[in-house]
């Protein structure tokens, strides 16, 4: 048995992300009706063999925190576990995680307990599926200090990334943060014949590394300011002649770092074939279970949607669109690439009669409203006759009750919205 243990990291502020991490960390942002990011990592080292697992978290991560607690448990037997380690003071330093570099940094000293050879720290904020056993095992076979898991792109997308020059043995020689375009002719690698042909000869980083033991604590000794992994540490590391091996990987792989990318990616997963496979036997993602009914529908026509467990549903019309645990939609309602979160709780029989007799908004969507391209976030009150249109040409703009990003209009957490309210390209 290989031994190591994962670090997973809990992002910073997640501005990119916001409204949706307004009030909680971008790993605990709600993606595919059920899940939340964070289940992704969690589930590919439980499916690769891995049950030791530490989240590194200091921004917003009261929910974050109380999802592991409730979804994670292990039996005696198999001595896993996924442990939070939040920010904290002690007498090494008093300081919030400066980066991903100083986060693994600071939590090192949780690790003295335990027997490990090898570490793989993750991205809390990553769509894919990958086996991590085979990655230790090729960080071994080439005898390396640092494998980096890269993934082959095109030149439109390589100006986003950290790109990788990788020598024929798989071993990286240089390294480059987001190189200008003019830049990209002297950053091509050895790729595939199937590769090259759909244009992509680029090795970009995927954030996800496995360091040897005795190696990381010593790139700690060696560079005790360095704060981040893939702008100081990686190319310290591959300058001063460190075996530093690409692990390239060639499925489904998407960095949820903005508003748009989340959108797509959520709305890929109501395809026909998606991408990212839910439905999967062996690569399965774990979620909280949490006891639902099944969900009802009243002749509402579907076309490419999913729709999670307790939900009750009247709509006229839902395609590509994803719905969440416990969405209410009303009568005549028509929803169009939309992602609606679904709600904590279920309003009872009692006090959705109140609320009709105060003409109050109930949680959910109300009848005869008209959605597309919208977030609905969680426990929403969206009331009758609403009509919320995203659209490409809309500007950027915020109110209390949502946002506009990438085109996408984003309703924040608990937003209230009246009667016959209009947003957006109406």
């Amino acid at each position: 048995m290989i031994k190591m243990v994962s670090m997973i990291l809990g992002g910073g502020v997640g501005s990119r992300l916001y409204p949706l991490t307004e009030q909680r960390s971008k790993p605990a942002v709600p993606i595919g009706g059920k899940y939340r990011l964070i289940d992704i990592p969690i589930s590919n080292c439980l499916n690769s063999g891995l049950k030791r697992m530490f989240v590194l978290t200091q921004y917003n991560s009261a929910s974050l925190n109380q999802h592991i607690k409730n979804t994670y448990h292990f039996d005696a037997f198999t001595h896993g576990f996924v442990d939070i380690l939040a920010a904290e003071q002690s007498h090494m330093g008093n300081q919030w995680y400066q980066g991903t570099a100083d986060a693994v940094r600071q939590c090192m000293r949780h690790l003295h307990n335990h027997d490990y050879e090898y570490i793989l720290i993750l991205s809390g904020d990553q769509l894919y599926q990958m086996d991590f056993e085979v990655m230790v095992k090729d960080h071994i076979k080439r005898n390396a200090d640092i494998s980096i898991a890269t993934i082959p792109v095109k030149a439109k997308e390589a100006t986003s990334f950290g790109i990788m020059k990788v020598a024929a043995d798989g071993m990286i020689s240089s390294f480059i943060e987001k190189p200008n375009s003019d830049l990209l002719p002297d950053w091509t690698s050895e790729v595939s014949d199937d590769l090259k042909q759909q244009g992509k000869h680029y090795l970009a980083s995927m954030g996800i590394y496995i360091f040897s033991k005795k190696i990381i604590k010593d790139l700690f000794e060696k560079h005790p300011d360095a704060t981040d992994f893939g702008k100081q540490i990686i190319p310290s590391s591959i300058t001063s002649g460190l075996r530093v091996a690409s692990y390239q990987y060639e499925g489904y792989w998407e960095d949820i770092g903005n508003i748009g990318s989340y959108f797509e990616a959520n709305l890929e997963l109501a395809d026909n074939l998606p991408k990212f496979n839910l439905f999967d036997n062996k690569r399965i993602i774990y979620t909280r279970p949490r006891m639902l009914p099944a969900s009802k529908i009243f002749g509402t026509k579907f076309s490419n949607a999913m729709i999670a467990e307790g939900s009750i549903i009247h709509a006229k019309e839902i395609s590509r669109t994803l719905i969440g645990i416990r969405s209410r939609i009303g009568k005549g309602t028509v929803i169009k690439e939309t992602i609606i979160s679904g709600n904590d709780y279920f309003e009872s029989l009692d006090e959705l009669q109140a609320i009709k007799n105060q003409n109050d908004i109930p949680l959910g969507i109300g009848d005869d409203c008209h959605i597309e391209r919208a977030i609905i976030d969680k426990d929403c009150k969206i009331g009758n006759n609403v009509t919320i249109i995203g659209h490409a040409e809309l500007e950027p703009s915020e109110t209390d009750l949502y946002c506009i990003k990438d085109g996408i209009v984003v309703l924040k957490k608990g937003a209230k919205i009246p009667h016959g309210t209009k947003i957006g390209k109406v």
